[in-house]
């Protein structure tokens, strides 16, 4: 179902040859990838809206043991300064599961905080340090912490979504699609609450490792699902089918948001997901942004677009 959206949003950005000394190493070398075809792609900035708070490097669980010592996980809370109740919005950032970090969350974090949202762009491990499903379990204690402190930062418990990009999208709706599942629960942080979740958005993950679109793809022995899996396909098939998100679909299934690039590839098992959605009767909502590359919600002119749509989703589920 399309649903076409009136919100208008503005926000500042500079020229991608100065781009700001927050842009992570990950957005500028996607920037520069970009670049040949895109040469009006612009970095997105991140400003902090006079209307919201925003707090930094707040830690939601601490691992024990690990070859580095004790190991903080964190996030980072942007809310509006005027208190109440909020739904809150899980941002996960993409880099293969293997670079990125979570400011690059924080232009599309801010300005959709300014709508009536607390958004919490999100650490976790990378599959240098955990491979699958590590990540899955520190999203989760995260969820377990916002839970637990939603008193503090002004969060409706009722009301919790998630959102992420590429890889940051297909962790998205894995973590959305296992509600209630005890293998993915982990025992990081608090494991008082439970980690369960009310809607996802989905920009440009995949869904399916094992459709033809994603497993039928060229790789070398290091490209980052391999890695991240921890082999491939015809190594570890049970694990990748235990990583798409397609597998976990069931009657009890949360709405979900798919805002997606030109490029076919991560599509892969969107369709197929649909439809088996619509057979639950659990809403789900399709934006196809015109001629644009993968990485295009870090940059404009795909900027406005991509957060009008997730906030016209999440008003749509939530208010």
């Amino acid at each position: 179902m399309l649903v076409a959206s009136c919100l208008f949003i503005t926000h500042s950005y500079v020229l991608a040859d100065s781009f700001p000394r927050d842009t992570s190493y990950t957005t500028f070398q996607a920037w520069k990838h970009i670049g040949r075809n895109y040469p009006n792609a612009k970095i997105v900035s991140s400003v902090v809206p006079a209307n919201v708070t925003a707090e930094y490097n707040l830690v939601y669980a601490t691992l024990k043991g690990t070859p580095y010592g004790d190991r903080d996980l964190h996030l980072d809370i942007f809310r509006p300064k005027e208190h109440g109740k909020y739904p809150a919005l899980l941002m996960i950032h993409g880099g293969g599961w293997r670079s990125g970090n979570k400011s690059m969350e924080a232009p599309m974090a801010q300005n959709i905080a300014q709508h009536g949202y607390v958004t919490i762009p999100v650490e976790y491990r990378l599959s240098s340090e955990a491979l699958y499903p590590q990540a899955i379990f520190d999203i989760k204690a995260a969820v377990r912490w916002i839970k637990a402190n939603a008193d503090k930062y002004d969060i409706d418990t009722t009301h919790i979504a998630i959102e992420g990009n590429s890889a940051g999208g297909q962790l998205a709706a894995l973590v959305g699609m296992t509600n209630n599942v005890s293998k993915f629960e982990g025992s990081i942080g608090i494991t008082t609450n439970r980690s369960s979740i009310h809607a996802v958005v989905d920009i440009d993950g995949v869904i399916d490792f094992m459709a033809p679109g994603s497993l039928n793809l060229t790789r070398k022995p290091n490209s980052p699902d391999i890695e991240w899996l921890g082999g491939s396909f015809y190594d570890k098939p049970e694990v990748w089918k235990d990583a798409s998100p397609i597998f976990w679909v069931n009657e009890k299934a949360i709405p979900i948001l798919f805002i997606c690039s030109t490029q076919p590839r991560f599509h892969a098992g969107r369709d197929e997901m649909i439809d088996m959605m619509n057979q639950y009767k659990i809403y789900t909502e399709v934006h196809t942004i015109p001629d644009s590359p993968h990485t295009f919600w870090l940059f404009d002119p795909w900027f406005d677009s991509t957060v009008n749509f997730t906030v016209a989703f999440l008003d749509k589920v939530f208010k």
